[in-house]
């Protein structure tokens, strides 16, 4: 699978873990990250990451012509939901980009822990 990675700066180290404790999982598929995020996750895991911009450069519009492409096939968007993010129309277009393509979309931990138990069971 392509696998897009994506934290807002507060979410950044719970990405962090997260892949830590998916790394398993992750080193079996394409992963994708916006800028800052990419570099976070290879520092500290050594997975391989496509990295693309930073978001608010256009990182997440580079993440969303990956999926009008069709090229994407998870994306794990950690969004903070209590900061206005100045690339908010962006981050609303990548959403609304995973709604039209049928792409599954996790914007927090619970809901990515739960895609990646069945992503794995289906392996």
């Amino acid at each position: 699978m392509n696998i897009a990675l994506i934290a807002h700066d507060k979410k950044k180290e719970l990405m962090i873990e997260f892949t830590k404790k998916h790394r398993d999982f992750f080193c079996k598929h394409q992963l994708f990250a916006t800028g800052t995020t990419g570099q976070l996750i290879i520092d500290h895991t050594q997975l391989q990451v496509h990295r693309v911009k930073s978001g608010p450069l256009g990182g997440d519009q580079q993440i969303g012509a990956l999926i009008s492409d069709e090229k994407m096939d998870l994306v794990i968007f950690f969004r903070d939901p209590l900061t206005a993010q100045p690339h908010e129309p962006d981050v609303s277009a990548l959403i609304r980009l995973c709604d039209v393509y049928n792409i599954p979309l996790a914007t927090n931990i619970g809901t990515a822990n739960y895609l990646l138990g069945y992503a794995s069971s289906r392996e």
